[in-house]
């Protein structure tokens, strides 16, 4: 059983997590040319999001989430899954629209949790 403090540090980690899905100057930086100091790529953005966001979306009420933020969350979810499924290299999609649609979610999420942002 999760300890509300657990789950106030998982939804933390998923919210930054999707800060990082939204800022496409860290994707570029990070992700396409490697420079650091943070070690990340596209592969574990996607991974650690669903790894965090499925328990997340399907136990929403336990993470005091609510029905507006469940929605615009499993949205963002929902299109970032078909995304990822059919893209794998930044560099090839993070200037196309489908890209910038997944941005805008990303951002909406961040805006309706009231997440302040790291950098």
């Amino acid at each position: 059983m999760l300890t509300n403090e657990d789950k106030k540090y998982i939804l933390l980690s998923l919210l930054e997590n999707i800060e990082d899905i939204s800022d496409k100057e860290y994707q570029s930086r990070v992700w396409i040319r490697g420079e650091g100091p943070e070690a990340d790529d596209f592969t574990e953005t996607v991974c650690l999001f669903f790894d965090y966001g499925e328990g997340i979306i399907e136990e929403y009420r336990e993470f005091g989430i609510t029905e507006s933020q469940y929605k615009i969350l499993k949205e963002f979810s929902d299109q970032f899954e078909e995304f990822s499924d059919n893209n794998d290299f930044p560099e090839e999609f993070i200037d196309t629209p489908q890209w910038q649609e997944i941005v805008d979610l990303a951002e909406g999420v961040l805006k309706a949790f009231n997440y302040k942002k790291r950098r």
